[in-house]
């Protein structure tokens, strides 16, 4: 998907090796009366949301307890790791999404805020977060059971915190990191392989230029891409997702 000469054996990523999607926030009606998608934390990358048209929210949990944050069109929201949040739908509302580490999520940096029970099985985790490949029917209603089954998790932490007892949040946390370790050394090596690399390539360019030498500005080059999959069926909402270097394709489910 992206055009323009390679230079041999490097990758191209977009500034900062940061991921890119765009959403359209789901309008399913919860069973608190919300519409939106589904609750979920990352692991190790930060997440922005830049509005682009519509109004809705963000809800997070974190360490500031619960927060419901307006959305409409030029707003801008972040949270880092560990956050769990919920994008809330409020009327068209559509989002550009700015992921770090471009790759990370892709390989699996995100967990659900299912019950503790389903978070107890790794098994069941896997059955319930997946969804059967396609855009049709079958994987909508797959797509909403899963968002139904993570707010009611979610729905149990924001009581909890709400009370002044973050110990569910703190142990989701920690169910969370499980599910995930045995995937670090593949997330690892996308990290040195994507954000860490495009880190390094500075510095060694400011070293260059302290030696008063410009010639990887000879490399010069312009690069383009278009999604690669259109409407498919995201954590927050229908999601049209780009190919670019650093990424995993194909996209897994969530």
């Amino acid at each position: 998907m992206v055009s323009g000469p390679e230079p041999p054996g490097l990758a191209h990523p977009l500034p900062g090796a940061i991921g890119l999607s765009h959403l359209s926030a789901y309008d399913w009606e919860a069973a608190d009366g919300v519409c939106g998608g589904s609750p979920h934390l990352h692991l190790v990358c930060t997440e922005a949301y830049v509005v682009t048209g519509g109004r809705g929210a963000v809800q997070t949990l974190s360490r500031d307890g619960f927060r419901d944050i307006p959305l409409q069109a030029g707003s801008v929201a972040w949270f880092t790791p560990g956050t769990v949040h919920r994008m809330v739908q409020g009327g068209d509302l559509r989002v550009t999404v700015l992921m770090q580490n471009s790759g990370l999520p892709e390989a699996g940096d995100a967990v659900f805020t299912f019950p503790p029970e389903v978070l107890a099985d790794p098994g069941a985790y896997a059955a319930a977060a997946g969804l059967p490949p396609g855009t049709g029917p079958e994987t909508e209603a797959a797509a909403r059971r899963r968002r139904d089954l993570a707010v009611e998790g979610y729905l149990g932490l924001r009581e909890a915190l709400a009370a002044g007892d973050a110990g569910p949040y703190r142990e989701f946390q920690r169910a969370a990191a499980r599910l995930v370790r045995d995937k670090v050394p593949t997330w690892r090596a996308l990290w040195r392989a994507g954000a860490l690399a495009a880190a390094e390539r500075t510095g060694a360019q400011l070293d260059a230029l302290a030696d008063g030498d410009p010639a990887h500005l000879a490399e010069a080059t312009v690069h383009q891409a278009a999604p690669a999959r259109l409407g498919g069926f995201g954590m927050c909402g229908r999601r049209d997702e780009y190919a670019l270097p650093g990424t995993t394709p194909p996209f897994p489910a969530p």
